[in-house]
């Protein structure tokens, strides 16, 4: 009995301690949404498909964003223009689904999704989340206009065959 009374009587008070440490520090709350919060480049967030300087998109629906995806998020359908290229006519991405890992901006081959800082995306209905092709459109436009309004240097290639160009050199 007399140990029971001991132990709770040196655990309170050590248990305060920790309390009153904490209450004299500065307080690290962030004024969100007032102030936005600040992530670390590699953040993975919302995704959004590219498109080329001229307006096209860059998808060319091979596919492989949808394999590499753990989660099956993704579906797309193939399509053809009149000249023989390919792009995505159905291009599906299922928030709820995704575990945003990374896989699909790896696997592309043509730099056309990647995964933004947007984190603000909530809704009451289920059927908000799968995001359409426009939609992640959209998303690419929107940060895009960002970009430039900040004049910050894009981050992808800029031509569909750059890749095979020899990379500029770092100075």
């Amino acid at each position: 009995m007399w140990e029971m009374i001991k132990s709770i009587f040196f655990a309170i008070p050590r248990g305060l301690s920790v309390t009153f440490k904490y209450f004299l520090k500065k307080k690290v709350t962030v004024k969100y949404p007032d102030a936005p919060p600040v992530f670390e480049d590699r953040y993975r967030g919302l995704h959004y498909l590219t498109r080329y300087p001229d307006g096209k998109e860059r998808c060319v629906c091979c596919g492989l964003c949808a394999v590499a995806c753990p989660a099956d998020a993704i579906y797309m359908e193939p399509a053809e223009t009149e000249k023989g290229e390919r792009y995505a006519k159905v291009f599906e991405i299922n928030e709820l689904r995704c575990i945003f890992c990374g896989y699909c901006e790896e696997a592309c081959p043509e730099e056309a999704i990647f995964l933004g800082h947007e984190f603000e995306f909530s809704s009451g209905d289920r059927g908000d989340f799968i995001y359409t092709k426009e939609m992640l459109l959209a998303n690419f436009d929107k940060i895009e206009k960002d970009r430039v309004a900040k004049n910050i240097k894009p981050f992808i290639r800029q031509e569909k065959y750059q890749f095979k160009k020899p990379a500029d050199p770092i100075h």
